[in-house]
């Protein structure tokens, strides 16, 4: 972090900053932990173009998950504009390894947040982002159409255009609802974390579970778990409080790949190739 940036913080947070220390803040964005006299901050800063939408829809996703009381977030300090980019800066949330029951306490907050029902169509009332790729919300009262038109064929449009899948490889929209049409149950719209990968949640020192990064929209709460599930998957001990709150529904595990492959059909798009076969063998598991 340069001197000017540093100054400009201090400056915003009426503070010296006496220490700064580069840390993990995942692949998109430098993640930075600054140490004042008796506090600390963490800090994300992005020099792309498209920073100033994904943090302040960062910022609003953040609040939404922690206005349901649910499960908190890290609170929002400030937003800032920069001359190439954006800065977010959060409160620092000092951090413990998980134990069994953190994992518990955090599959029982989650299922709290997702029995939450406080929409009646599916999506958000803005677009936002999946890691840096822009993510469309258009509301839809039909999850079928949602998933299809807003999840699954724009990644799969964007992987044809970026010649990581072939056209012949793509099923077309009509074949992709007549499959969830046989697939997805009646869905109530649940407020979804929409990214919730192991990097994406933390415990805190005092045992309580935090949820960070979100792409927040309402969706079908199955989506959270198959992301869960998808590199490695979490604890038993979550899932067992998940379901003990929210039980499992029959078909779970074929709505399971079918909602992994928008994940993976987004590290396709972001990563490359390394995602092609993965994406391929569910493809061809249901066309």
């Amino acid at each position: 972090m340069n001197k000017e940036l540093i100054a400009h913080l201090e400056y915003l947070l009426c503070t010296k900053i006496q220490k700064t220390r580069a840390i993990s803040g995942g692949d998109i964005s430098k993640a930075y932990l600054l140490e004042t006299d008796g506090e600390h901050f963490f800090c994300k800063i992005n020099s792309e173009t498209y920073a100033q939408r994904m943090f302040q829809e960062e910022k609003l996703g953040l609040e939404a998950i922690a206005s349901t009381k649910t499960i908190k977030t890290p609170k929002v300090l400030l937003y800032e504009p920069l001359e190439k980019g954006a800065l977010l800066l959060m409160e620092y949330i000092s951090q413990k390894k998980a134990d069994k029951f953190d994992m518990k306490h955090l599959g029982h907050q989650l299922a709290m947040l997702h029995e939450l029902s406080e929409s009646n169509t599916f999506g958000w009332k803005t677009d936002n982002f999946i890691g840096s790729l822009p993510q469309s919300n258009i509301s839809n009262t039909d999850w079928n159409l949602f998933f299809a038109k807003e999840r699954i064929l724009p990644q799969l449009r964007l992987a044809r255009d970026k010649n990581r899948l072939l056209p012949i490889e793509i099923p077309s929209e009509s074949q992709w609802l007549k499959l969830f049409e046989n697939y997805f149950p009646e869905v109530v719209p649940s407020l979804l974390h929409g990214d919730l990968w192991s990097g994406n949640y933390v415990i805190s020192t005092d045992s309580t579970p935090y949820l960070i990064d979100p792409s927040v929209y309402y969706g079908h709460h199955e989506v959270d778990l198959a992301m869960t599930r998808l590199f490695g998957g979490f604890d038993t001990n979550f899932y067992e409080a998940y379901h003990d709150i929210i039980p499992k529904e029959n078909g779970v595990s074929i709505r399971m790949d079918l909602y992994q492959l928008y994940y993976l059909l987004v590290h396709l798009n972001l990563f490359g190739n390394s995602y092609y076969y993965q994406v391929l063998e569910t493809l061809k598991r249901y066309f």
